[in-house]
C-alpha cells in the first residue's frame, strides 16, 4: 500500500481529505513533519514523560531542538521517514504524537529492514492514538521493508502492548541509553515480518 492509498478504518477521516503524502490512520492522519509543528513539539518533548519514554530526547529540552528536529525531518536525503499524528480533520489536536522509521538495512533489489519509534502526548495515552498510528505504518509499509523492528523500555508496558497488538513478536531483552534519563536502561525488543 502506498502514501496515497487509505487505510480504512471506522472513523477514518474521508479519503477527500487525505493528500498525497499522507497516511489515513483511524481518527487521525500520519503526514509529513511542517515548520509549524515546532511549537506543539517542543511543548510535548518538553514533558519529562515523554523524554523519559524515549532514547533521544533530552530532559529538560533546550531551546531550538523542536526547530533542528523538523529541519532534518523534512530533509529529503535524511535515511528514514517521520510523521506527524495529525487529528485536526477529526476535531482532535493538530499534533498528537510522532512516528518515524529509521532504516536499518537496504539491500538493493528488495526491501531492507526499519526501526520503528514513536510518543504520544501524555493526554491522550492510553486512548489508541499509537496503536492506530502503529496499524496504519505496517499497512502503509511506506518503505517497502520486509522487517520491522521496535525496543521500548521495560517499564513502559503500554508501548510494549501497542507492539503486540500489532502483531510484533518479542526478540529479546537488551538495554539503551536514555539522554533524558542520562542512564543505560532495559529495554524489549520486538520484530514484525512484512509483506512488502
Amino acid at each position: 500500500m502506498d502514501l496515497e492509498t487509505i487505510a480504512p478504518d471506522l472513523g477514518s477521516p474521508d479519503p477527500g481529505q487525505v493528500a498525497v503524502g499522507q497516511i489515513a490512520a483511524g481518527r487521525f492522519v500520519l503526514r509529513p513533519v511542517r515548520p509549524s509543528d515546532a511549537g506543539l513539539i517542543a511543548h510535548h518533548a518538553a514533558d519529562r514523560r515523554v523524554a523519559e519514554a524515549t532514547q533521544n530526547i533530552p530532559h529538560p529540552f533546550p531551546p531550538g531542538a523542536a526547530e533542528a528536529f523538523v529541519a532534518r525531518a523534512m530533509q529529503h536525503e535524511r535515511p528514514g521517514s517521520v510523521w506527524v499524528m495529525d487529528g485536526s480533520a477529526s476535531g482532535l489536536s493538530e499534533l498528537l504524537g510522532v512516528i518515524s522509521l529509521k532504516p536499518m538495512e537496504v539491500k538493493e533489489g528488495r526491501s531492507g529492514q526499519s526501526e520503528v519509534a514513536y510518543w504520544v502526548a501524555p493526554a491522550l495515552w492510553n486512548t489508541g492514538i499509537a496503536s492506530e498510528a502503529v496499524r496504519a505504518l505496517i499497512a502503509a509499509n511506506p518503505l517497502k521493508d520486509c522487517t520491522y523492528f521496535a525496543e521500548v523500555f521495560q517499564d513502559n508496558p503500554g508501548s510494549a502492548r501497542v507492539l503486540t497488538n500489532a502483531g510484533f513478536q518479542y526478540l529479546g531483552d537488551a538495554e539503551a541509553f536514555s539522554v533524558a534519563r542520562g542512564a543505560r536502561v532495559p529495554t524489549w525488543t520486538y520484530i514484525r515480518k512484512l509483506h512488502p
